[in-house]
């Protein structure tokens, strides 16, 4: 059966599923499964997300709305994983949460913190093998860049004749991130990879998601499943344990009683749920299929 086309800018992957459903009950056919999502092709692709997790406990929440994201049955075929410790120059400590990487992604996660040069491989080889087979690669640097640069640069150095630019994207939405990313490494991956910047996802209103809130979530009346509550529910304690300890930095939304996983802004630009608003917006969105 002939791939029904939709034009590109049918940007929200919820509304492109629907329409896709209604052309197969309308023809009388089995509706094919979508190949996209938002600007991913699930059938070839491979998404990265990656977290410095120095100093700022808003990586560890913004693990679980990741793991949130991929556990929603309109991710079943994306081909993922995830790395810790990818981090910059920075000062600071680091916030270990092995334990939660574990939960959350089981074992589609690599230790750049831990064995800096195993994760680096292990990544690496994943790439290698999304590009041979002609996918593109995208990358959400919850952090900074260091450890992406390495990546590429392994890739510009083994898969010679094979345009970069084109198929590897690094999503970047925060300033702070761009200052404590060694600075020839960052200029690097803009030069070598396509680097997209987007608005900040501290911020609401801006043109992606605000995921970062003073205000209390009431995330339980959404995430209803056992293992979901469990990621959360141990982010958090995680997030707490270790904010403004040993002078990390002091994450205010969610030593309040907040919440912040700003960082997820870029996986909502990637996957096509850009026009979410806010925290709450997202717990509707995902959390209660």
């Amino acid at each position: 059966m002939r791939q029904r086309y939709f034009p590109p800018f049918l940007e929200s992957a919820a509304l492109l599923s629907l329409l896709v459903l209604l052309v197969g009950c309308q023809s009388g056919t089995p509706a094919p499964a979508p190949q996209s999502l938002g600007r991913f092709n699930v059938e070839k692709d491979l998404f990265l997300a990656q977290f410095d997790s120095k100093t700022d406990v808003d990586d560890i929440q913004s693990v679980a709305a990741v793991a949130t994201m991929l556990a929603d049955p309109r991710f079943s075929r994306v081909r993922y994983h995830a790395v810790a410790g990818a981090y910059g120059i920075q000062d600071g400590l680091y916030v270990p949460a092995n334990e939660l990487f574990e939960l959350a992604f089981g074992s589609n996660w690599s230790d750049a913190h831990t064995d800096y040069e195993r994760a680096l491989g292990e990544v690496s080889a994943l790439v290698t093998e999304t590009l041979k087979k002609g996918g593109t690669v995208w990358i959400a640097d919850a952090g900074q860049s260091d450890f992406t640069a390495d990546i590429v640069r392994q890739m510009e150095k083994n898969l010679q004749g094979i345009d970069l630019k084109e198929r590897i994207h690094v999503v970047q939405h925060a300033d702070w991130n761009e200052k404590v990313t060694a600075p020839e490494k960052l200029a690097y991956v803009k030069v070598a990879a396509s680097y997209h910047k987007i608005p900040d996802g501290n911020a609401v209103g801006n043109g992606t998601p605000g995921f970062r809130t003073d205000e209390p979530v009431a995330w339980r009346e959404y995430v209803t499943s056992s293992k979901g509550q469990q990621i959360w529910e141990l982010a958090i304690t995680i997030a707490n344990r270790y904010n403004a300890k040993d002078g990390r930095y002091d994450n205010t939304a969610i030593g309040g009683g907040g919440m912040d996983f700003s960082d997820v802004s870029e996986t909502c630009w990637i996957f096509g749920f850009a026009g979410l608003t806010d925290a709450e917006a997202f717990f509707r969105e995902f959390a209660t299929r």
